[in-house]
């Protein structure tokens, strides 16, 4: 997996006497799962294609799991590697990460939410996402932007492989990506933790002084 480093980095970090043969056993269990999630390299939606990326955070959580490590430091192992991840690396990666938060309310958006809709609002896959994006203003704090999940692709994933308590880390990173982003996520609930959908809304944040 192109993005292993990010994982494989962190883990000799926290594990560095069994950095070498974790990696090696998260390997063969990704191998395992990716039977699973090979659909979505070709899926239709673009939504499924983080699939591969969360089937190896999976792996990661089942191997650290099977070696008796507690759900607070799968957890905190899993959200450094994101912290790594979506960190932009060059001021480049930084605007382009803020643009999203500047267009918001423009035309732009507007054309952008009509084909996100039209390519996540339908499954790829029995497995995936169902996406269904929300342009009122007076339901998206204004902005005219805002999405809910209906169908996550993770939670299946996650669920069918007995890990489903872990979904909620990976919700987390939501946070993170959209105050990058220069977005406040307001968020009513999530299919992980019960809710009917996940409810993407946001909020500009005040700049920083």
């Amino acid at each position: 997996m192109r993005d292993a480093i990010y994982f494989q980095e962190e883990l000799r970090r926290r594990f560095p006497a069994a950095h070498s043969r974790l990696c090696a056993e998260i390997d063969e269990q990704y191998r395992a799962i990716a039977p699973d999630v090979a659909f979505a390299r070709l899926s239709s939606n673009p939504m499924d294609r983080r699939l591969d990326f969360c089937s190896y955070f999976l792996a990661t959580i089942l191997i650290l799991e099977r070696h008796g490590e507690s759900p607070e430091t799968i957890r905190d192992t899993c959200l450094a590697v994101t912290r790594a991840f979506v960190q932009p690396r060059n001021s480049w990666q930084r605007w382009l990460r803020q643009l999203p938060a500047k267009l918001m309310g423009t035309p732009v958006v507007a054309l952008m939410a009509r084909v996100m809709q039209a390519k996540t609002g339908r499954k790829g896959h029995e497995d995936g996402f169902l996406v269904q994006v929300v342009t009122s203003p007076a339901e998206t704090h204004g902005l005219g932007y805002g999405f809910d999940i209906l169908e996550c692709g993770i939670v299946k994933l996650f669920r069918k492989h007995g890990a489903g308590q872990y979904v909620t880390v990976l919700c987390e990173v939501d946070e993170l990506t959209s105050a990058l982003a220069g977005l406040e996520l307001v968020r009513g609930g999530t299919l992980a933790r019960g809710a009917s959908r996940c409810d993407f809304r946001f909020r500009h944040l005040p700049p920083k002084r």
